[in-house]
């Protein structure tokens, strides 16, 4: 159980800090709900406690685990699908599983795509959701600002060079 106070990640959402754990009846029925505002949004979302973990609601990735993610980032020889729908969806299931690795290889796989070929405005959208996603997180975990996580983020995706990644 999260108290207030803690940095959570809602899958789809963000990064947000619980504000509270209130017991409220809804739709007729008495539960406990956190209270979170979401960072990137100042979204304000109440979330059944005992629901949390099958909603995906997670705590924010620790410094160490900074390291991981941009190595994702970076990783060569990907295989990205070609069938734009079935890239699109497999994506979708990537982002909302909560995983910062699975949002990371979404960016770095649109990213790539994006420099081969102009993304559709879904995937656009997408991947604008999924480099917010992790340059909220990497700024809590690294306790800077989402500005410098983002210069972070931007500079490992790039780093990777595309010739040399092709087969």
């Amino acid at each position: 159980m999260y108290k207030v106070g803690d940095e959570i990640v809602y899958p789809m959402h963000g990064v947000g800090i619980i504000d509270g754990i209130e017991k409220k009846v809804v739709l007729g029925k008495k539960g406990e709900y956190y209270i979170i505002s979401i960072i990137n949004s100042g979204m304000k979302v109440m979330i059944p406690v005992k629901n949390a973990d099958t909603i995906g609601i997670r705590s924010i990735i620790s410094k160490r685990e900074v390291k991981k993610v941009l190595n994702v980032l970076q990783k060569e020889n990907i295989k990205i699908e070609e069938d734009w729908k079935q890239r699109y969806q497999n994506n979708i299931e990537k982002v909302k599983s909560g995983s910062i690795y699975e949002v990371a290889e979404v960016a770095r796989d649109l990213y790539r795509r994006g420099c081969e070929k102009e993304l559709s405005i879904m995937e656009r959208k997408l991947y604008e959701n999924a480099y917010q996603l992790i340059s909220h997180e990497l700024a809590l975990a690294k306790k800077i600002d989402v500005e410098e996580a983002g210069n972070i983020v931007s500079e490992a995706l790039s780093s990777f060079n595309p010739e040399s990644g092709k087969d």
